[in-house]
C-alpha cells in the first residue's frame, strides 16, 4: 500500500487501543461512490443506502456524456463499472486516449449520448473481493447527477434531516482540452437548475488546480482540493503534491480551497500516529477529509486484517480511531454503517 504503511509500529499501537474509542461526533462521514462496500458504486441504491445508514455526504464521481449531461462514473471510462462490453451495437466505440498521461483503452462516457448511456446497465468494480455486490449486476442504471441531487432532496424530506453532496469533478482537463468538455459550467449550471445553493451542506472536489480556481472566481461553493501520495495535478506538471502539503502549499490552497481531501497515508506516520498534515491545514484555515477508509483486508494494513483473503472483512474501526485522533473534520468510508458505528465508539474485537 506504498510507505510500507505504518506496518510493525502499528502493530503495536492498534492492538494496545483500549477496546471501547471515544465517540467522535464531529467528524464527519462521507459515503464514498455511495455505500460502495454493499452496492455497485455510484448508483442510486448505493448513494439511498448510504443515506439510510446514517451517511451525512455522499460523494459522486462526475463525467460527462456527449450531450453534456453529468452522471456519475468512477472514471469516464465505463468497461469495468458497466456492461458496454456485452452490447455488440457498441463495438465500435471502443478505442483508446491518452488520459492525464496515461493510454486507457476501453468505452467512454463521452463518446456516449445520455440515451445511449441509459440502454447500458452498472455492474460491481472489484469482484473479486466483493462478490456479494456482483449479484446486483445488471439492477441499475447509470445515475445523472440531476438524479442523484433529486435523490437527496427527497431523503431529506422523509428522514428530516440535511444530506450533504460532495462531487468530483473527474478528468477536467482531459474533457476540456480534448473533448471541448467544460464540465465546470455544466456543474455550475446543473447546481442552478437543482436549486442547491452556496450555504446548503455541498463540497466541490478535484485533483486538479484550475477548475477549482474557476469555481472559486464564480461561486462560492466550498471547494475540496484533493491530494494523493503521489504525483501532482495533472493541470500543473511542475506542482507535486507533497509541496501542497506543507505549511507554504496549503496557504497557497487556502487562497482558493476551503478543504483538503488526503489520501491516509499522508495523514499518519509509519507508527499511526498524526503526520503534520492536518496541522498545517487548520492553520491555514482548511478543513480536512481523509480518503478512503474500507472494510476489506486488502486495503488494510497487516495488523487491522482478520479472517482469510483479500476480501475478508478486517478491522477499519481502529484505523478510523487512528484517523480521528490526527484531527480531520471528515473520513470518506466505502461502508458508511460501520462509519457511524466507528464514531459512536463501536470498535472491533481483538484477533485470537
Amino acid at each position: 500500500m506504498g510507505r510500507s504503511f505504518f506496518l510493525s509500529a502499528l502493530a503495536a499501537l492498534a492492538l494496545a487501543m483500549p477496546a471501547s474509542a471515544q465517540p467522535e461526533p464531529d467528524v464527519l462521514v462521507i459515503a464514498h461512490r455511495g455505500a460502495s462496500g454493499e452496492r455497485p458504486e455510484h448508483t442510486l441504491a448505493a448513494y439511498e443506502r448510504a443515506i439510510d445508514q446514517g451517511a451525512d455526504y455522499i460523494e459522486p464521481d462526475l463525467v460527462a456524456t456527449k450531450d453534456g449531461v453529468l452522471v456519475a462514473r468512477h472514471e469516464n471510462e465505463i468497461s469495468g463499472t458497466t456492461d458496454v462490453a456485452d452490447h455488440p451495437e457498441f463495438a465500435d466505440r471502443r478505442t483508446t486516449k491518452e488520459i492525464d498521461g496515461q493510454q486507457v483503452t476501453g468505452w467512454f462516457v463521452e463518446d456516449f449520448t445520455l440515451a445511449e448511456l441509459r440502454t447500458l446497465r452498472a455492474k460491481e468494480r472489484l469482484p473479486d473481493l466483493r462478490p456479494g455486490n456482483a449479484r446486483f449486476d445488471g439492477l441499475y442504471q447509470v445515475p445523472t447527477f440531476a438524479e442523484i441531487a433529486a435523490l437527496v432532496k427527497a431523503k431529506e424530506a422523509e428522514t428530516g434531516r440535511r444530506i450533504g453532496l460532495y462531487p468530483e469533478l473527474k478528468h477536467p482537463h482531459f474533457l476540456l482540452q480534448a473533448e471541448g468538455i467544460d464540465t465546470v459550467d455544466l456543474l455550475l449550471r446543473e447546481l442552478d437548475a437543482a436549486g442547491i445553493a452556496a450555504d446548503d451542506p455541498i463540497f466541490i472536489q478535484s485533483f486538479e488546480i484550475a477548475p477549482l480556481r474557476r469555481l472559486d472566481e464564480r461561486s462560492d461553493y466550498k471547494l475540496v482540493q484533493l491530494v494523493g501520495a503521489g504525483g501532482g495535478p495533472v493541470d500543473e506538471p511542475a506542482m507535486r503534491y507533497s509541496a501542497m502539503v506543507t505549511m507554504e502549499g496549503m496557504a497557497r490552497i487556502a487562497e482558493y480551497a476551503d478543504a483538503v481531501s488526503a489520501d491516509i497515508r499522508l495523514l499518519l506516520e509509519e507508527d499511526g500516529t498524526p503526520s503534520g498534515l492536518v496541522t498545517a491545514a487548520h492553520a491555514a484555515g482548511l478543513k480536512v477529509h481523509a480518503w478512503t477508509l474500507r472494510k476489506e483486508n486488502a486495503f488494510l494494513p497487516p495488523p487491522l486484517r482478520r479472517g482469510a483473503g483479500d476480501g475478508a472483512r478486517g478491522c477499519p474501526e481502529k484505523l478510523w480511531t487512528l484517523l480521528a485522533r490526527t484531527g480531520v473534520d471528515g473520513i470518506i468510508a466505502d461502508d458508511p454503517a460501520i462509519a457511524v458505528a466507528a464514531r459512536a465508539g463501536t470498535t472491533c474485537e481483538q484477533p485470537e
